[in-house]
């Protein structure tokens, strides 16, 4: 496994990682978690990643009771989780002091710990001054509950705002944003956010690197039986996968699937391969909800070693999406 620091910062993070979501607590039980926990583990895996959201806070107990069932060493291990939606009430959710605070010591209780490595901001909050949520971030950090905090879905100007805002007051900045990257989507990642990897030394957690599972090639012939798209909430995943844009980029799948066999490798490994090439990503979060997924999936580092660059070329003519750079970025 690789090991890259969390964009300046000093925390070792292991490329690939491993994510709770839509898995852990709708698809996944405390033992089988602990397979795929011990799994990624085994490989090197160090990072891995909840939410506070994620089947309404069960997804935390899980983890957190996985590993303490495989007896894990608390240093060996990153731990992330996200706050924004924990529940309906008026103050349950968004980013105002009162719910980072209160929504960081419940998800401390279901994870079982004492603090997480790294917490995220899971969406911008509009309605809540930017200097309020620093400092709140900055609260956990002295209090050691948190070691780190980030962003993820952020615009790139409030991310500078808040990393500003820290500056000025001699608080503790954001270091890594969480956003979606894969083959489909690039944007945000590589024209909006591009100024802030040399700017601040912003580092990525990206999710979602196969597209909702689209570049594995299983949608190819429509939605199997058991998939993450007939799960009971995440109907909204089925517009990946219908209409005219969608059966055009199955096409690319399948192109793509030719270019993976010639490496020896899957189309999945290919696609998070290629994220990992990408010297902007710290690490690209895996959410196999089987084991031999996940296997085919931790396959995907030595995927990108026989990526050369005739390859990346290959990949871009056929996928065409390069974003343009971004002009008078401010």
């Amino acid at each position: 496994m690789e090991y890259r620091n969390l964009g300046r910062s000093g925390l070792k993070v292991s490329a690939l990682s491993y994510g709770a979501w839509v898995t852990f607590g709708n698809q996944v039980d405390v033992d089988d978690a602990a397979e795929l926990l011990r799994t990624a583990f085994d490989a090197g895996v160090n990072l891995f990643d909840n939410a506070e959201a994620y089947a309404q806070g069960r997804a935390e107990e899980v983890m957190g009771a996985a590993i303490r069932k495989l007896g894990l060493r608390r240093s060996d291990l990153v731990i992330s989780t996200k706050i924004f939606w924990g529940g309906d009430g008026p103050n349950d959710r968004g980013l105002s002091r009162k719910h980072v605070l209160e929504g960081t010591d419940a998800s401390l209780r279901r994870l079982g710990l004492d603090y997480v490595d790294v917490l995220f901001c899971h969406r911008a909050d509009l309605h809540t001054p930017v200097e309020e949520t620093v400092r709140a971030m900055d609260h956990l950090v002295r209090q050691g509950k948190v070691l780190y905090w980030g962003t993820s879905e952020w615009p790139a100007d409030r991310i500078l705002e808040a990393y500003h805002v820290a500056r000025r007051e001699r608080l503790v900045p954001p270091v890594v944003e969480q956003p979606e990257y894969n083959l489909f989507h690039r944007d945000r990642f590589e024209r909006e956010y591009a100024p802030l990897y040399e700017r601040i030394g912003l580092g990525t957690t990206i999710w979602s690197p196969l597209a909702g599972g689209l570049l594995t090639g299983k949608y190819n012939d429509g939605v199997p039986e058991g998939s993450r798209a007939t799960l009971e909430g995440y109907e909204w995943l089925r517009d990946r996968y219908d209409g005219p844009e969608a059966r055009d980029r199955i096409e690319v799948v399948r192109a793509l699937t030719g270019i993976a066999r010639e490496l020896d490798a899957s189309t999945a490994q290919l696609a998070i391969a290629w994220c990992l090439k990408n010297p902007n990503v710290s690490t690209v979060i895996l959410g196999a909800s089987k084991r031999h997924q996940l296997d085919e999936n931790l396959g995907a580092v030595a995927v990108s070693e026989r990526m050369d660059d005739a390859v990346m070329q290959r990949i871009e003519d056929l996928v065409g999406n390069r974003p343009e750079p971004e002009r008078d970025w401010r």
